[in-house]
């Protein structure tokens, strides 16, 4: 993605159809990401968290190649979008339509999932920044979480869309139970971490 936050945001806000609710999960996803990576560079260097530099290191090596997944995401989102704005374009009474919408689906709800995926790999790094990084920074962890569990949920309802059309409703089920357990499991790791955060500093 070699564009300018203001360029994307503008291109967010307009009619065209891509970036959309996908592109935007996966940049949300990346700046939690960030936040994370910058808890543990942080915590790198500082005599009282020398116990745990190396384990530092090794989650911010993680989060960098995390954020360019999610950068990465945001393109492979629009162009999985492409050929289902096509599709709808096609006449209803077209015989050819069913099997190309289907297709279309299935391949629209590909990024966004991956985007799921993305930030339960990317909640699990932030709760070790959590708890192990530096105490000073603990807020800009919370931050990051918030922000991976708000991309998560937008990713899903991304996923839940296409497959609501899919007339395979046995690879819709498989998609839409992925989403579920992912916002159940993830969605309390996300909660947990916020919450212990708030905690410390009230």
């Amino acid at each position: 993605m070699e564009r300018d936050i203001q360029n994307f945001l503008a291109e967010l806000a307009s009619k065209a159809p891509v970036p959309g609710g996908g592109g935007a999960a996966a940049l949300c996803g990346a700046l939690g990401i960030a936040l994370g990576n910058m808890v543990g560079n942080l915590t790198v260097g500082k005599r009282k968290y020398a116990a745990v530099e190396e384990e530092m290191r090794a989650l911010n090596g993680r989060a960098e190649r995390l954020c360019g997944e999610f950068l990465a995401l945001i393109d492979a989102d629009a162009e999985a979008f492409e050929p289902l704005s096509r599709a709808y374009a096609i006449p209803k009474d077209a015989p050819e339509r069913g099997e190309v919408m289907e297709r279309a689906l299935l391949r629209a709800a590909g990024p966004p999932m991956e985007i799921m995926r993305r930030c339960a790999e990317a909640l699990e790094l932030i709760g070790e920044y959590a708890a192990k990084g530096s105490a000073l920074a603990v807020s800009d962890a919370g931050c990051a979480a918030a922000l991976c569990l708000a991309a998560m949920r937008a990713a899903a309802l991304n996923v839940l869309i296409n497959t609501k059309g899919m007339a395979d409703r046995e690879a819709a089920g498989r998609l839409n139970s992925e989403v579920l357990s992912l916002l159940a499991e993830y969605g309390g790791t996300a909660e947990e971490i916020y919450e212990n955060i708030t905690g410390r500093l009230s």
